[in-house]
């Protein structure tokens, strides 16, 4: 998978996107089996590994990864397949729920900030500073007007953390509704998943429509050249989850890492 397998599925800068424009199934053409899926995991994992020691050693650049999607399309799992074989060092997921009461008196984007990486650090947010333009707008609970102000925030936020190194990669994943029934069936049938079960996911499944709309004009107005957004199909986990690690890599890659000089001459070491 190949950079150029990227170009058909980010959002164009300054362009109205429209989900239903990109594909929630992997693309029918030369698709990978699910053993050249794994392999093509394994092997990004590795790259992934060394980048990212690259990046821990270097600390002049750092990556902040986000997702989004609808319940069950996969932040979990995703985060837990791709960053199975890389070191802790330097690696944090943060999750992002309901705001706690002290978090609500702040700007919305000050439990944000304080879980932003440094440089040398890559950070994986579940879930992110765009639930505030999401599920607070389709709940009623900020207007249109304190919506495009969000936006505004939002994209000034991540311009300065470009400005300071740190690049910002943004996936939604694209899941189907039916799929998602699959999924929260699954849940439902299997006792050991219930604990993942929310009244909201079957809330938020009866306004589908309303979530899709809100996440359209959400990519739509904070999609950049710096940092698009990318629509991962996710109906299926081994094709999203490569496509992800892929995606990472490439980012990684395109950052031009190099591993610092040591701080004292090794020559003069001797080992008795």
């Amino acid at each position: 998978m190949q950079s150029k397998d990227y170009t058909p599925w980010y959002v164009l800068p300054k362009r109205k996107c429209q989900l239903s424009d990109f594909d929630t199934e992997p693309p029918s053409k030369k698709l990978p089996s699910n053993s050249e899926l794994d392999d093509h995991l394994v092997d990004m994992g590795e790259k992934l590994d060394k980048l990212q020691s690259t990046l821990h050693a270097a600390k002049t650049r750092g990556l902040l990864v986000v997702f989004q999607g609808m319940d069950t399309a996969g932040k979990d799992g995703v985060i837990r397949s791709v960053f199975t074989h890389v070191s802790p060092s330097g690696v944090r997921a943060e999750a992002f729920g309901v705001p706690t009461e002290l978090e609500s008196r702040h700007d919305f984007l000050w439990r944000i900030h304080a879980k932003a990486p440094a440089r040398g650090e890559m950070v994986i947010f579940n879930r992110s500073h765009y639930e505030d333009v999401l599920v607070t707008r389709v709940r009623g609970l900020i207007d249109e007007k304190t919506c495009q102000k969000r936006y505004d925030n939002i994209l000034h936020f991540e311009s300065l953390l470009q400005d300071a190194g740190i690049s910002v990669l943004k996936c939604y994943l694209h899941i189907s509704k039916s799929e998602q029934k699959k999924r929260l069936q699954a849940r439902l049938d299997d006792p050991r998943k219930h604990w993942k079960l929310q009244p909201s996911d079957f809330d938020d499944r009866d306004l589908w429509p309303q979530f899709t709309q809100a996440y359209e004009e959400a990519l739509s107005a904070t999609s950049t050249p710096e940092s698009p957004w990318y629509v991962v199909p996710a109906d299926s986990k081994p094709y999203r989850d490569s496509f992800v690690a892929g995606l990472i890599v490439q980012t990684l890659e395109n950052m031009k890492l190099k591993t610092p000089k040591p701080s004292f001459d090794l020559s003069k070491v001797k080992l008795s």
